[in-house]
């Protein structure tokens, strides 16, 4: 399993806003991440400065959402998405997704049931419940 440190993340998605700028050529996974970072200019400043977000890990500004953390997020749903993993999430996604008339905005409310269900196991100390995070999904997808 893999298990990155959050040095190795930052420095992930760093080198992908780098590669990216100057045309290089990326790898399946950073393609990815490279669509996502382009859908948040917001981050770019943190992406194009290294030596600064190694510098502010642990740091935490009330009220600012971490950058990488939350590219991670959202590289995680799409890869449950691409294997369905846990089961039911890719179609819980793709109804909140039409729901919602986009991607982007049905992650970020993926990302409250994904950061909800893994806040509930660190807490009780169990592995993730896949069931009440796609039943979270599912019901973003149904609100009226």
């Amino acid at each position: 399993m893999f298990n990155p440190s959050q040095a190795d993340v930052r420095r992930f998605f760093c080198s992908v806003y780098a590669k990216a700028k100057t045309e290089q050529a990326l790898e399946a996974i950073e393609t990815i991440a490279s669509l996502w970072i382009n859908e948040h200019p917001e981050y770019h400043a943190e992406l194009s400065d290294l030596p600064a977000a190694l510098a502010s890990m642990g740091q935490v500004e009330p009220g600012k959402t971490n950058p990488f953390l939350h590219l991670s997020m959202h590289l995680s749903i799409t890869e449950q998405c691409s294997i369905d993993q846990p089961r039911g999430i890719r179609q819980a996604v793709e109804l909140l997704s039409h729901r919602c008339n986009s991607l982007h905005d049905a992650h970020h409310a993926a990302m409250d049931c994904l950061g909800q269900m893994l806040w509930e196991s660190q807490r009780a100390g169990r592995p993730p419940d896949g069931e009440s995070y796609v039943a979270c999904v599912q019901q973003h997808a149904t609100r009226d």
